[in-house]
């Protein structure tokens, strides 16, 4: 994974070949979840940055502008996240923190353990947004899990509560006995595997789309149709992919530990994409997952 996570962030153009550069301020579009609250549209995400590593990278992405940190139980670093939101200057109001629930903690009470499990961990009072990880199907637990999600929304110790990875029969059934329908479904989505279907249904029930993997794990940067649309601009190809992300309206939580990258992944805002560059990056679907399938995978990761 460490040699995909370098190659997921292409190396930016020579800057004598960059029209568009450092237009970024920290005023970034924010996307309204079904219960009011607000959240940034583009996210820092911390999938596989070590422990050590972790507060130094949330500590520059808050510097770049970052007001949205996304971590997970499963990823062993929430300690690094809580520290670095800590230590920054900007007031914790303004930024959005989500975890994740571990598969493995899947259960009513031992959710409301794990919940406070992470928030010790973060170190902070309340956690923006707290997702299921997977619906762990096997288990058949997440219903009984979503009840306790609830719980903790209702005692306000979470702004929001949603789900990741979650397909139309886990969302269907979920819906069924939920008192709150949740905010978010977190999937895998990038031009080469888009679910627009799930996504479809998950908007329709009011659940707003997260894409996680959002550049491909950079695969899709080496499309011909995406690097000839990054020169059109004098941009980067992940910066023309996030872009694409943002015009669809998705939430995006790209990923680096590179402070040049990890700025140059919030720097979205100065250039557009015309109806038909939308629709060359959109046509680049395959239907090839690249992370495993909630349907069928054995989850002994998250655990």
């Amino acid at each position: 994974m460490a040699g995909r996570d370098r190659k997921a962030q292409a190396q930016p153009a020579p800057r004598s070949t960059l029209r568009y550069e450092r237009r970024m301020t920290t005023s970034h579009p924010t996307v309204t979840l079904n219960n009011g609250i607000t959240i940034p549209q583009v996210g820092f995400g911390t999938f596989k940055i070590p422990a050590d590593d972790t507060q130094r990278a949330v500590e520059s992405a808050i510097g770049s502008g970052y007001r949205h940190i996304d971590t997970a139980a499963g990823y062993y670093n929430e300690a690094g996240v809580g520290a670095a939101v800590r230590a920054s200057s900007v007031a914790r109001e303004d930024l959005f923190v989500t975890t994740k629930l571990r598969n493995g903690d899947q259960g009513y009470e031992s959710t409301l353990t794990a919940f406070e499990n992470s928030r010790v961990a973060l170190g902070l009072d309340y956690v923006d947004l707290y997702l299921i990880h997977w619906p762990y199907p096997s288990e058949g637990l997440y219903v009984e899990t979503w009840r306790a999600f609830e719980k903790l929304y209702a005692d306000g110790v979470v702004r929001a509560i949603g789900v990741s990875n979650f397909l139309p029969e886990h969302l269907t059934t979920l819906l069924e006995s939920a008192d709150v329908v949740p905010a978010v479904n977190q999937i895998e989505v990038h031009p080469t595997f888009q679910q627009r279907s799930l996504a479809s249904d998950s908007r329709a029930a009011g659940i707003t789309v997260e894409a996680y993997s959002p550049l491909g794990r950079g695969e899709d940067l080496e499309s011909d149709v995406v690097v000839a649309i990054a020169e059109a601009h004098g941009v980067t190809a992940a910066q023309t992919v996030l872009r694409w992300h943002v015009q669809n309206g998705h939430i995006i939580i790209p990923k680096s530990t590179d402070p040049e990258r990890i700025a140059s992944n919030l720097d979205l805002f100065g250039f557009e994409l015309s109806a038909q560059e939308m629709a060359d990056i959109t046509g680049l679907e395959t239907g090839q997952r690249l992370g495993s399938d909630p349907a069928t995978a054995a989850f002994t990761q998250y655990r």
